[in-house]
């Protein structure tokens, strides 16, 4: 069984958890008492880096990476994320990280206030990419019940130049330039608490993942609704008929399978626990034409412990490691696609997100 890292960032300090054989054992927390609300593992060069967002009440939020799987950590002597003075605006936190994939060094950050960062030197500095930030559309864009944040960010690896974003709660945004153009990708996707529930933009998207076998298959997870686009964002189309709840806030994709993604639902924007209070991961195999529940050796009783965004991953491995964390402080795994499950820790922080890797 291949070695894996499983990076948990809790609202006080990461946890790094490795599986070696069958068993699984912690450490941590680095970066004592900071919320860590985005990780990456960027396994493109042949020593992995860790990258870490995190945020201290004390010193505010900052950017660091270690090259030794956590042993070690390194903060850039500058802010690696830091809003130039023009913008008038300051760094609240870094939701999210992402390698590029078809670009060796190049790493992606999405902030709160909602913006694109652009890093060459594999995240130890980070450039606004301003179209996107001086978009015409953005003094119209309303922060959601958890900030304006850009959450999501999908590269491709076919093509360096196509981007893809998601901002609560300004919905999805694509570009085919590498960044020097943008455009709302929300037709179909509803904002049914706008008095037009059809807009270009103002959408609150919460997760967008990528189909592994078909590119151009993206799974969308809205407030209220979940979409499938065949076409790469242009158009969405509800998938969510059959869940006991279209509400929810991650999504992921299975790493090689196609048609194959998974989301954890919420009862309801007003009522954030699982939906039924049961604790269970719904799969779709066939593209979101049906779902089926995955609930063996999750808990039995009635659950409470709501999934966020990020706190939902998959490994490379095939059968695939699937993982959430929830903010009971449990993290659960499955070895075998989510056909069952085990808790492999307990009692942590809130969790806020969950990124896992296979090691070579």
């Amino acid at each position: 069984m291949a070695e894996v890292l499983l990076a948990v960032g809790t609202r006080k300090g990461l946890f790094i958890g490795r599986r070696s054989g069958g068993g699984w054992a912690f450490d941590g927390p680095h970066f004592r008492s900071e919320a860590i609300y985005s990780v990456a593992v960027d396994t493109r060069d042949p020593a992995p880096r860790l990258l870490v967002g995190g945020d201290s009440a004390h010193w505010g939020p900052s950017v660091f990476h270690s090259d030794d799987l956590g042993r070690t950590w390194v903060e850039p002597e500058k802010p690696a994320v830091r809003f130039p003075k023009d913008t008038g605006a300051s760094l609240e936190r870094v939701w999210q990280l992402h390698p590029a994939a078809a670009e060796p060094g190049v790493v992606y950050a999405g902030t709160e206030p909602a913006a694109l960062w652009r890093s060459e030197d594999r995240g130890e500095s980070f450039e606004l990419v301003r179209p996107l930030w001086e978009h015409p559309t953005r003094s119209q864009w309303v922060p959601g019940g958890g900030g304006e944040g850009l959450h999501t960010i999908l590269t491709d690896a076919r093509d360096p130049d196509a981007l893809l974003v998601a901002v609560s709660t300004a919905g999805v945004f694509r570009s085919g330039d590498g960044g020097a153009s943008w455009k709302p990708s929300n037709s179909g996707v509803q904002a049914s608490f706008l008095p037009d529930p059809d807009p270009e933009f103002g959408q609150c998207v919460h997760k967008v993942a990528r189909d592994a076998a078909d590119p151009d298959r993206l799974y969308l997870q809205n407030h209220w609704g979940v979409y499938r686009s065949d076409d790469g964002g242009s158009k969405w189309t509800d998938i969510g008929a059959a869940l006991p709840s279209d509400f929810g806030f991650s999504v992921v994709a299975h790493p090689h399978r196609a048609g194959t993604a998974y989301l954890f639902p919420i009862t309801a924007d007003s009522d954030r626990v699982p939906a039924e209070n049961r604790c269970r991961v719904f799969r779709t195999t066939d593209a979101g034409g049906s779902w089926e529940p995955l609930s063996t050796g999750l808990p039995e009783q009635a659950h409470y412990g709501t999934v966020l965004r990020d706190a939902m991953s998959t490994d490379q491995g095939d059968p695939a490691g699937v993982y959430f964390g929830n903010r009971n402080g449990e993290v659960f795994a499955s070895a075998d696609d989510g056909d069952s499950w085990s808790m492999i820790a307990s009692h942590l922080p809130d969790v806020l997100v969950v990124r896992a890797a296979s090691l070579e």
